[in-house]
């Protein structure tokens, strides 16, 4: 093991107990590294909508209770594994989801007062996370570390979707159905790129200004009448894009149904809950209209977080708007629950230590 100054023996962390209930403090002791694990020190974490769907159960029974959370966020890497090769101690890195290079390391477990802690390849909800390699991608120069955080998830899901998945040009129509992190994302990208018409859908009036600010041509409400008709009367032809970010299974076939024939393609990326079925006309996928699914917006986090990080620098791609509040790690279960209730659109969770620095 290689670290830059002596170590810690524990971490303090959100674990789930129980579905249905707040996260629970605990004090964790942290493991040996094994092969390809990465320690880091938690500095940001962001919330995704799937952090909520774990803990109120939407995803069916959970076998891994009590476990760690959190799958974006950013820190600095204390201690590395003896054979990890693409960081080093002191270096500071995103943590995300989405497979990158290096090794793919198993599974982490945590000693605690009240037993073992589970944790999967990479968690962000603790101070001190041990993390795969792959998992964690160096922090390009000159980003402010609450922002690169939103390097971890949301954005390379939604304006992935965008670059890679859908291959947007200037002059095509997109509509995006949920202003949430990934949707707000997949809007700032899909403006950065000159989609046109970029239409919104989102019941929360608050969401659906937010779009306009971050570049929609157009928003929708559901409660003005008939959204299908709505989009229709914006752009009659149907618009060659749409992209489904609320994980439900009404809102996936009407995305579906209203990009155009002849090569629409529809892309789902939100989580919906377990057993729920998407019930599509056979007729749309004859005329043409196709759907797929979404891992991560297709995202090749070595090679496309640089690209995100480099436009946000030349102010071309604002993804620190996404940020509508902050949260001490003590108040996470109130930022979990102003989540819940669409009050915020990213909530940051300030984990402590080096808060305000940026990356070199």
């Amino acid at each position: 093991m290689k670290a830059a100054e002596k170590l810690p023996g524990s971490s303090r962390a959100a674990v789930l107990t129980a579905q249905g209930r707040p996260l629970q403090f605990m004090d964790l002791r942290l493991p040996p590294l094994a092969s390809g694990q990465v320690l880091v020190r938690m500095v940001y974490s962001g919330i995704c909508r799937s952090q909520l769907n774990e803990i109120d159960g939407l995803k069916g029974p959970d076998p891994y209770i009590p476990h760690t959370l959190g799958h974006e966020g950013a820190g600095t890497v204390l201690a590395v594994a003896a054979d990890v090769q693409k960081l080093r101690p002191g270096q500071r890195v995103i943590a995300t989801w989405i497979r990158g290079a290096g090794r793919d390391a198993p599974s982490t477990r945590y000693g605690s007062d009240a037993g073992v802690v589970n944790s999967g390849a990479v968690s962000t909800f603790l101070t001190h996370a041990v993390i795969a390699e792959n998992r964690l991608v160096p922090c390009p120069a000159g980003m402010v570390m609450d922002v690169a955080a939103l390097l971890g998830c949301a954005v390379p899901t939604g304006a992935g979707i965008v670059r890679n998945s859908m291959g947007l040009r200037a002059g095509q129509g997109i509509v995006v159905f949920g202003a949430g992190g990934i949707g707000l994302s997949a809007v700032l990208m899909a403006a950065m790129s000159g989609a046109a018409p970029l239409i919104v859908v989102d019941t929360v009036a608050e969401k659906r200004a937010a779009a306009r600010r971050f570049g929609a041509s157009h928003v929708v409400d559901p409660a003005d009448g008939d959204v299908a008709a709505q989009i229709a009367a914006i752009c009659p032809q149907g618009v060659d894009f749409a992209l489904e970010a609320t994980g439900q299974a009404d809102v996936m076939a009407l995305a579906h149904g209203i990009v155009r024939p002849g090569g629409g393609l529809c892309v789902l990326a939100g989580n919906p809950p377990a057993g729920a079925r998407v019930a599509l006309d056979p007729y749309d996928l004859i005329q043409g209209r196709r759907i797929m699914g979404s891992w991560g917006g297709e995202t090749d986090p070595d090679r496309d977080i640089p690209v995100y990080a480099a436009a946000f620098r030349e102010g071309r791609l604002p993804i620190d708007r996404l940020i509508s509040a902050r949260y001490p790690f003590g108040e996470i279960n109130t930022a979990l629950e102003d989540m819940r209730q669409g009050r915020v659109l990213r909530a940051m969770i300030d984990l402590g230590g080096e808060a305000a620095f940026t990356a070199d």
